[in-house]
């Protein structure tokens, strides 16, 4: 059975699989931001996600042993030195105070010549970036007169006290 084996397998082998993940992960912290393949974005999504929550605990690390734990599970996902130096030197201090969603992506209008695949931009979010508000639900055609039902029963209740006083 296939529990708990769901990835997108891109195509590929498992091996060139993670070293093109790998690679893009690096390719994306160095350059903030990088276009390829819709379905590659998404799949590199929660692989860099992961990655730059191991440098945010890293910096909060209280013990450098902690620290230096994390870099190095860190570089066994991402195998670029350079990388992983810009990650936790300077990049994590600006998702410290973002609680997740480090990316984004953009889908691109134009399918690509060669094979028809579907072109997107990833790339990180900024720091004073507060993305879509979230709505608490959908507001529904009878909420206006439900809401309205309200105010009038507090207006009677106040006439009615009123010749009281």
């Amino acid at each position: 059975m296939r529990h708990n084996k769901h990835h997108a397998s891109l195509g590929v082998t498992r091996e060139h699989r993670r070293a093109m993940l790998s690679n893009m992960g690096a390719s994306l912290i160095k350059h903030g931001r990088i276009e390829t393949t819709l379905t590659k974005a998404k799949a590199l999504r929660p692989f860099i996600e992961k990655v730059i929550t191991k440098a945010k605990n890293a910096a909060a690390a209280a013990e450098k042993k902690d620290a230096l734990h994390l870099r190095r599970m860190a570089l066994k996902d991402i195998r670029d030195e350079g990388a992983v130096t810009l990650l936790f030197n300077e990049k994590a201090a600006q998702f410290a105070q973002r609680p997740g969603g480090y990316t984004r992506i953009y889908k691109l209008g134009p399918q690509r010549i060669g094979d028809a695949a579907e072109m997107a931009l990833i790339e990180f979010v900024g720091a004073d970036d507060e993305g879509y508000k979230k709505s608490k639900g959908k507001k529904k055609k009878g909420s206006k007169a439900k809401a309205a039902a309200p105010d009038l029963s507090a207006e009677a209740s106040v006439k009615a006290e009123a010749p009281k006083a």
